[in-house]
């Protein structure tokens, strides 16, 4: 069997967190001898609709949002954390495509950094995903 094609869509906003993110996802995808292509948006708002282009590309078997999110003095964070989350599992309901979602939501940066391998979390979920989608299309065939 191949190994699923996967899409990474990832936030350059707070970028030293990504960074660290995306460090983890690629050695995940690596250890995995998973190919994977990358897209950076501008922040977490952006990620949905670029996961939905991918979708609909009809390219890749699962994807993975990578951003973080960090509160600060105002509603926004609320706003981009729950949006985000609601945009990536809309996608995954609408397109039936697996979306592991590996966006931080903390209150500090220091919180954010000490996980940053949930890059490697979300890439192991979209692969586990990806499979069992695999598994049920041909346990129905």
């Amino acid at each position: 069997m191949t190994a699923p094609r996967i899409g990474v869509v990832h936030s350059r906003f707070n970028e030293e967190i990504v960074s660290a993110l995306l460090a983890s996802a690629r050695a995940e995808l690596e250890k995995a001898g998973v190919t994977a292509e990358f897209v950076a948006v501008a922040g977490a708002l952006e990620i949905p609709l670029a996961l939905q282009w991918l979708a609909q590309s009809g390219r890749f078997e699962a994807l993975v949002a990578l951003g973080a999110v960090i509160r600060g003095d105002t509603y926004h964070f609320e706003v981009v954390a729950n949006e985000s989350a609601r945009g990536l599992m809309d996608v995954a309901l609408e397109t039936g495509l697996p979306v592991a979602n590996g966006i931080l939501t903390t209150d500090t940066e220091e919180q954010a950094l000490a996980r940053k391998d949930k890059g490697t979390e979300a890439v192991r979920v979209a692969l586990e995903m990806a499979r069992l989608r695999r598994d049920l299309a041909q346990r129905w065939k």
